[in-house]
């Protein structure tokens, strides 16, 4: 008698050979801030220990991008998505032995490259979705990841380091941040995807040297320090930065 995992795979593999490209698959990375901590959102596939990355196929009149921005519909609702391609996966058997039980034919056995995305999203805004091959979506600590199948936890490691290497000629907290915001609360986001501390001055320096900020008639009440000053990003100069980059590293 098959499994529960094994007919839902039976019925997603006969359904992605008539709708999708063989060969090519799409896994996301997405990380979200919950200011303390650099969150990224997992799955998990029925009757399996390992969790997943988000990810899903490319159907046959998808772009790439259409591919990863409906992949993180389907897993979030959130729509207009940061999204980055950083790196492309292939080593052989990587989907083979995860599926090693299953019959040959299985769609999801056969060899995949993997195009990789990691997305910025407002941790606030989303709500993760489980689907039929999965029983679990959540958001987890980047220090405390668990079990990761096939070459996932390479995916994440790969993300991250682009996600931090991203900080020198790329602005992020639009998505990660609530629209208003201090400056203190950027630089502790900064610091918390770089996992080191930041000068306060030199941090202060640039991010209004760039003009990607602007600063309200507002402050932060309450605590027992002078209230700080609140910003929000300048939306047209943030896109152009997005494009051109920073040419600085910190």
């Amino acid at each position: 008698m098959k499994s529960e995992l094994a007919a839902i795979l039976d019925k997603d593999s006969k359904s992605n050979k008539e709708k999708s490209l063989p060969s090519i698959s799409i896994d996301c990375v997405v990380f979200g801030f919950d200011t303390s901590s650099l969150k990224v959102l997992l799955v998990k596939l029925k009757d399996k220990d390992e969790w997943s990355l988000p990810g899903g196929y490319l159907g046959k009149n998808e772009s790439l991008d259409e591919s990863a921005n409906r992949i993180l519909n389907e897993r979030t609702g959130a729509k207009e998505i940061y999204l980055n391609q950083f790196k492309t996966f292939g080593k052989p058997n990587r989907n083979e032995d995860f599926f090693a039980e299953f019959p040959d034919d299985l769609w999801h056995k056969q060899r995949f490259i993997s195009v990789g995305y990691y997305a910025l999203i407002n941790f606030a805004k989303v709500e993760p979705r489980v689907d039929d091959l999965s029983d679990g979506c959540e958001w987890k600590n980047v220090h405390e990841l668990p079990s990761l199948m096939m070459d996932h936890e390479e995916i994440f490691n790969t993300a991250l380091l682009e996600l931090r290497k991203g900080l020198n000629y790329r602005p992020v907290g639009l998505n990660l941040l609530p629209e208003k915001f201090t400056m203190p609360e950027l630089q502790r986001l900064y610091e918390i995807i770089l996992d080191k501390p930041l000068n306060r001055g030199n941090f202060y320096r640039k991010m209004t040297k760039y003009g990607i900020l602007n600063k309200l008639k507002e402050t932060r009440k309450g605590g027992a320090h002078k209230a700080p000053n609140l910003y929000t990003f300048s939306l047209e100069t943030y896109k152009e930065a997005l494009e051109n980059g920073f040419k600085e590293a910190w």
